[in-house]
């Protein structure tokens, strides 16, 4: 007997198809082309997931940065100061108070001082 795969490979092409919705031109419709594009984006998503998390560390240390330059500090010395005091304030919330809260920063700055 003839084993007929015709639902299987329609749904699995629908699937890959279905992931593509968005794209341009043959990529988003012509099997071969979605594919191939796919595979690209899936690789692009998964690098960037990791290079975000380093851009966003480098935002975070630029605002602390920026904020103590007004206050007339530089921030290697305020991150070595914070180590030296034991006090445990990660950058992105450093960032956050520089930001949104400048006068609990500004606290914080004459604390250690």
């Amino acid at each position: 007997m003839r084993v007929k795969t015709t639902v299987p490979s329609k749904r699995r092409k629908n699937k890959l198809l279905k992931q593509t919705k968005g794209f341009w031109g043959q990529r988003k419709n012509v099997y071969r082309r979605a594919k191939e594009t796919l595979l690209r984006s899936l690789a692009f998503s998964y690098r960037d997931r990791k290079a975000k998390k380093r851009t966003m560390r480098s935002l975070w240390i630029s605002r602390i940065n920026a904020a103590l330059r007004e206050e007339g500090y530089t921030y290697s010395k305020f991150i070595h100061t914070l180590k030296t005091k034991d006090i445990h304030l990660d950058r992105k919330i450093l960032a956050e108070m520089a930001s949104e809260h400048p006068d609990k920063f500004k606290q914080l700055l004459n604390s250690i001082n």
